[in-house]
This record gives C-alpha cells, sequence and structure tokens, in this order.
C-alpha cells in the first residue's frame, strides 16, 4: 500500500478538474492505495494557500514538502498543465523533481488562444504524463514529451433523477420542453448557442453554472435579450441527476473543451445531446456516439416528435464499453505500474 497526494490549485468542487480528481482518488482506493487531497482551495486534506489560482505568493518549498510528507507518489491535477498560478507551478515541479509523479493534462496553455505562447508543461524522467484526449497526447508528443490518453469515466448505470418533483420546482408542466447547458458561464462555453437551439425548439433554457471570468454582464445581456425563458441556477435539484432528469435536451455548445463531462453525462443519464464542434468533440464522436449538431435543431425537432430512445440505448451501449468509470482503476494502475519499484504496490486484489 502507498500513499498517494493528488495536487491541484483547488479541489472538491464542481469543475471538471475536481470531478475528475475524485475518480482517480476512488480507482486508487480500489487499487489499495490511500490519497490526500492537497490544493489552494477547496475541502482537502491538506490546504496549501499559495496554491490557489490568483494566490498573492506561491507556496514555498518547506510548505509545499510539509504538504507532501510521507507521500510515495504525487498526482498533479492540471497545475503544471495551465498557467493559471506560475509561480505554485513551479514550485510544486522543483520539489517534485526525481520523485514519481503523474501529471493529469485536462488542459494545455496552447489550446486557450490567451495562453498560446506560454511554453507546455515541466517534465522529468522520473514522471509520467496522462492526457484526458488523443489531441492533446500528440500536441505533446509534438513537443517531445510522451504522455498516455486516459479519457475521463463515468458511471454507466445511473439512477434516474426526480423528474416531475424538479419540473414543478421550476415552474414547468410536463408539455414544456427543456433545454439544459450544464455548465459555467465563460466566454468559450458559447451561451448564444445553447440560447439559439432553446429558441429554435420552442424550449426554456436553463443555465445550471455560475458566471466566471468576468462573463457575468455579457451574459446578463445575452439573457435579457434572448426571446426563450430562461432559469439560473441549481437551487430547484438536491443532485445532479435531478438535472438531468427533468432535461429534455442536453446542450454542450462549447467552442473548447479539455473533454466535456455532459457529453457523456447525457448518454448515462439517456438524454439527446445538442454538442458544439469543438475539437474534442470529433474525437468522441469516433467511438460512433449519435449526438445532434448544435446547427441543426431541425433535426432534433424532428427526433423529438418521433419520440424513438433506441439511438439513446446504442449510445449508453458505447459509452460502457468505453468510458465506465469500472475501467478506470485497471487504467490507472497501469500507469502507476509503469513508475516501477519507485510506488509501493498493494496486495489487494483489483476489484473491478
Amino acid at each position: 500500500m502507498s500513499l498517494v497526494a493528488i495536487v491541484s490549485f483547488r479541489l472538491g468542487g464542481p469543475d471538471g478538474v475536481s470531478v475528475e480528481a475524485a475518480k482517480w482518488a476512488w480507482a486508487l482506493g480500489q487499487l489499495g492505495h490511500t490519497t490526500v487531497t492537497v490544493a489552494g482551495e477547496g475541502p482537502v486534506d491538506r490546504l496549501v494557500p499559495g496554491l490557489a489560482i490568483g494566490a498573492a505568493d506561491p507556496p514555498s518549498h518547506r510548505e509545499l514538502d510539509e504538504a507532501l510528507e510521507g507521500c510515495d507518489l504525487v498526482i498533479v491535477e492540471n497545475l503544471c498543465s495551465l498557467p493559471l498560478n506560475p509561480g505554485a507551478s513551479r514550485r510544486v515541479a522543483d520539489v517534485r523533481r526525481g520523485r514519481p509523479t503523474i501529471l493529469h493534462h485536462h488542459d494545455l496553455p496552447w489550446q486557450r488562444p490567451h495562453l498560446a505562447h506560454i511554453e507546455g508543461p515541466p517534465t522529468d524522467d522520473a514522471w509520467r504524463h496522462v492526457t484526458i484526449n488523443e489531441l492533446s497526447r500528440r500536441e505533446l508528443a509534438e513537443r517531445g514529451i510522451h504522455a498516455r490518453t486516459i479519457y475521463n469515466t463515468f458511471d454507466t448505470s445511473q439512477r434516474p433523477g426526480d423528474r416531475a418533483g424538479t419540473r414543478k420546482r421550476l415552474g414547468l408542466d410536463e408539455q414544456q420542453r427543456l433545454v439544459l447547458q450544464p455548465t459555467r458561464a465563460l466566454a468559450r462555453k458559447n451561451i448564444p448557442g445553447g440560447l439559439e437551439l432553446a429558441a429554435a425548439l420552442g424550449a426554456t433554457y436553463w443555465l445550471l453554472g455560475r458566471a466566471e471570468d468576468g462573463y457575468g454582464p455579457e451574459l446578463d445581456r445575452l439573457l435579457a435579450e434572448t426571446p426563450c425563458p430562461v432559469i439560473r441556477g441549481s437551487g430547484a435539484i438536491n443532485d445532479i441527476s435531478d438535472a438531468y432528469a427533468a432535461a429534455d435536451v442536453i446542450t454542450l455548445p462549447s467552442f473548447w473543451e479539455g473533454f466535456g463531462n455532459p457529453t457523456i453525462e447525457s448518454v448515462t443519464y439517456r438524454r439527446p445531446l445538442a454538442i458544439g464542434r469543438y475539437p474534442v468533440a470529433r474525437e468522441l464522436l469516433g467511438f460512433g456516439f449519435e449526438f445532434f449538431d448544435i446547427a441543426e435543431s431541425w433535426r432534433l425537432d424532428e427526433w423529438l416528435r418521433r419520440g424513438d430512445t433506441s439511438a439513446l440505448e446504442r449510445n449508453l451501449a458505447r459509452a460502457d464499453a468505453h468510458f465506465s468509470l469500472a475501467l478506470l482503476p485497471g487504467r490507472v494502475r497501469s500507469v502507476v505500474d509503469s513508475l516501477g519499484e519507485a510506488v509501493p504496490s498493494s496486495n489487494r486484489p483489483l476489484d473491478s
């Protein structure tokens, strides 16, 4: 058994990095390892404020050594991938030189236009790099960094949420169409695309997340001008499953996503998805998923009128084969094992 630290800017929240880090912690537990979370923000085991996005000063080497004391392996979740706290990224890299470390890349700087001038992540012979899509793996290879892809994984046996109760709390009757965009509000999330889809379908638009990165004023303007009814926030739900249950259509109109968890989440909750043409979406479509293009609302309208759910069942079978959470422990083990004797192994058998 080994002690594994999971390190990031923030952990324990609803953002994609936190959600996937929690799944990795579960997978490591299945393999017999113990995990501790280390971050600048969030409900974590070891809080290091200097790791947070926007922290005034990065953590000292001593602070990091103390936070990682006793850890046989460190998994760095996006902190050395995106330069959101460059000082902290450098300090973590310095402390981990020559030590078993996995850099889990959810995004890379050149994939964001305003960060394209920033160099890529650091590397070291003692480290392993993991990406969440093949696009990033290839881009790292072009820069001389070997990585392997482990796609985000999902519970493919989701229990349905409370459709009737949630729609009642939202003030909707069963006949009113509801388009859910289960994302935060940022420019790259293409809020106008989601609003246009809802308007074309004669539906109510529901934006689940809050505005970030100064997008609030633009969001307020867009919502004030849209012709379709709008619902904001997660106050009507007890669990994300309630939101998916209440919705008739899920939309992810983004211009860019490192993965875009609503893609497979929509599949596990058996809901049709209208998706934007971001690069990784095309990669996911290669697995055979039957999604709707955000620009083809008429096709989705026809499908909703027919009520044929066979495509949803085919999508679920593909998700179960390629993106099931049950597959994650084996995939994580392959990376940990590649670090060799530097990381103590567990005698506990793999449960999945």
